[in-house]
């Protein structure tokens, strides 16, 4: 894998996180280019388009979700799935995208212009998906999103099979922990996000965690 090419610098100031609305948001607007992106999650802002108004949005919510690299809650059931599927990276990035953004599934928020945005940041070597594979060679289920320094920032993920996601993000923490990363961001947390470890810390302990991780080199396995 080639090493992530640094697009041009955004024309684009961020405000301060700590400027964020009731909502989490931080400001409208701006693009979806790829030096725009990677500066807002530098920022510790990451995009999510609204609706109405429609606009990119630009979010730092308070509580934010992380999942502790030591913290991950591995079911027995889970650990059994994780036997039926074998989990690779970067083998199938717009499958997964596609997958993530069905207009089927409830509270959908990947339109064209973010699905456009992340395969440019793929290309790039930014964004990576992680999947799990069945033995006969289909894709399972996966997620997908960006790696900066020792930051993993989960953006989506998605099933055909069941616990094929949760498989996903078991090789993600593990590849993430052997690689020297040291945040893995969920920007929310949810029912099923904290059955497997999530938690919610404070804004300002997130800018503090990311400071560091940013520190940190990329893991090999996305290098």
């Amino acid at each position: 894998m080639s090493p992530a090419v640094e697009p041009p610098a955004s024309r684009w100031q961020f405000p301060s996180p700590d400027s964020a609305d009731e909502h989490g948001i931080v400001g409208l607007g701006a693009d979806l280019e790829p030096g725009t992106i990677l500066a807002a999650y530098r920022r510790g802002l990451f995009p999510m388009p609204l609706r109405r108004p429609r606009a990119v949005a630009w979010w730092s919510p308070d509580p934010r979700g992380v999942l502790p690299l030591e913290g991950l809650r591995i079911s027995r059931s889970l650990r059994s799935a994780c036997r039926r599927f074998e989990v690779r990276v970067d083998t199938a990035f717009v499958d997964v995208l596609e997958g993530c953004r069905d207009p089927r599934r409830p509270h959908g928020w990947i339109d064209r212009d973010i699905t456009a945005a992340y395969q440019r940041l793929h290309r790039l070597g930014w964004a990576h998906s992680v999947e799990a594979w069945t033995p006969d060679g289909r894709l399972a289920g996966g997620l997908y999103g960006i790696a900066i320094g020792g930051l993993f920032a989960g953006e989506s993920m998605f099933h055909r099979e069941r616990d094929a996601s949760k498989v996903a993000l078991v090789g993600l923490v593990q590849l993430l922990r052997e690689g020297g990363a040291t945040l893995l961001d969920v920007q929310w947390t949810t029912e099923h996000l904290v059955s497997l470890g999530a938690v919610d810390v404070r804004r300002s302990d997130y800018l503090r965690l990311l400071a560091e991780a940013l520190r940190h080199p990329l893991p090999a396995i996305f290098a």
